[in-house]
């Protein structure tokens, strides 16, 4: 497949897939059980998620290795199975997209808390993304993605990993931030204009936000990293803030209003366009409409 960079510089917009985690939930995933467990007992419906969103328009398709460092995985005694869960997981979704889509290694948050503010040094949170990186890379896939980080010096150890092992792949770095009084930060303390620069200086070649926002917020956070940065940009939005109805977890941004409101981020010059917690195919094809009618 063409390098998805040079694709970028040519001004071509991309859409990526939607949440894994919501659509696993509903395919039996269990509260309190690892998604990544999946990767070896349910094989099959990782496919199924796969296509669908294929099916719906992605061009760029996760894997669901997001807690599947030996660091997080060790929380459930999976750790020993690292590179079992995450080869499973690229094979998987190899398998269904064959080359009519990139294949994104998804690498979260390793649970840990660095020091000072934990107990983890930075040389274990490194080798430990490192082991999952370097199998998601031996297994095939085209991208890197660092997601969902909201401590700098963690995501950046991650992108060094990535590039330690592959100086050529294409490593995506995202961040979660919150709206407050003097703009958007993680809880970590981290603004746009500080995360922006952190990224680039790791060697991350796309750069953006995930997570914990709905598209209006997301809009905004997407101009932030305009004016910041001159890297492209990713942003895949939440299908808003979750609320609790009944006992069950409802997102309340439909396919349509995310898509309409998706045309800024076209506008303002984003290149990767994806969804996270609460999105669906249904999402993604609608924002798939939306960017095919505004290329024309």
């Amino acid at each position: 497949m063409e390098d998805i960079l040079k694709r970028i510089r040519q001004n071509e917009i991309f859409v990526a897939d939607g949440a894994m985690g919501t659509m696993l939930m509903k395919r039996g995933l269990k509260p309190g059980t690892p998604p990544e467990s999946f990767n070896i007992t349910h094989p099959e419906i990782l496919e199924n998620i796969a296509k669908l969103y294929l099916d719906a328009g992605a061009e760029i398709i996760q894997t669901n290795t997001f807690g599947a460092s030996p660091l997080k995985l060790s929380f459930y005694s999976l750790e020993s199975q690292t590179e079992e869960i995450n080869r499973n997981a690229v094979f998987a979704v190899k398998k269904i997209v064959n080359k009519n889509a990139y294949i994104s290694g998804s690498c979260g948050p390793s649970g840990k808390l660095l020091k000072p503010y934990g107990d983890t040094g930075t040389e274990i949170i490194y080798n430990s993304f490192k082991k999952q990186i370097n199998a998601l890379i031996s297994a095939g896939v085209n991208i890197i993605c660092a997601e969902t980080m909201t401590d700098l010096t963690e995501i950046t150890l991650a992108v060094k990993a990535a590039k330690s092992i592959s100086s050529s792949i294409p490593v995506m770095a995202t961040m979660t931030f919150d709206p407050t009084p003097k703009g958007f930060y993680t809880i970590m303390g981290v603004n746009i204009e500080k995360a922006a620069k952190g990224l680039e200086d790791a060697g991350a070649d796309i750069i953006g936000s995930n997570c914990g926002n709905g598209i209006e917020n997301m809009v905004k956070i997407a101009k932030k990293f305009k004016e910041v940065s001159k890297l492209p940009i990713i942003i895949q939005s939440n299908a808003g803030v979750p609320e609790i109805k009944n006992g069950k977890t409802l997102y309340p941004e439909t396919p349509d209003f995310m898509a309409e409101k998706a045309k800024e981020l076209v506008s303002i010059g984003v290149s990767i366009i994806g969804g996270c917690c609460g999105t669906t195919p249904e999402h993604i094809r609608a924002i798939r409409e939306m960017v095919d009618r505004m290329k024309q």
